[in-house]
């Protein structure tokens, strides 16, 4: 197969298009954070064994409470922008499960209609804690 000189751009033109394009699963969305007490839950109730032992697990927000089957599901989570500059940790993509629903969790997020609240350890392993919310990058794993 050969190429003529003059489809050369146009086969460079769709490479570095193709390249700047690629399809991405992520989603852009908000996250707050919430503190213990976090039992009991909407998705397993008072068992303790929902939680993963890094602590890293968060309640969905209605966007993606799905009626429950929400329920378990991990997404890869990093922040990409707060309003105060230097409050996202940079580079950092944490996996986190999810437990609960924000919206009926028995502790409040720091700021309600957000894609997700994640537990405090979760929240100050991409974020400052001191800040209410963050915009996050989430993908379901």
């Amino acid at each position: 197969m050969s190429t003529s000189p003059s489809s050369l751009p146009w086969l460079f033109l769709f490479l570095f298009l193709s390249a700047l394009f690629r399809s991405s699963q992520a989603d852009v969305g908000s996250a707050a954070h919430y503190s213990p007490p976090y039992l009991p839950t909407a998705c397993r109730g008072s068992d303790p064994s929902q939680f993963p032992s890094s602590n890293l697990f968060g309640s969905a927000g209605e966007g993606i409470w799905d009626n429950g089957a929400a329920c378990g599901r991990q997404y890869l989570v990093r922040c990409i922008s707060a309003p105060v500059l230097g409050t996202c940790v940079p580079g950092k993509t944490i996996q986190i499960r999810i437990v609960d629903r924000a919206l009926s969790s028995v502790s409040r997020p720091s700021r309600k209609d957000t894609t997700m609240a994640l537990s405090t350890t979760a929240f100050a392993a991409i974020a400052n804690s001191s800040a209410k919310f963050v915009n996050i990058e989430f993908q379901q794993v």
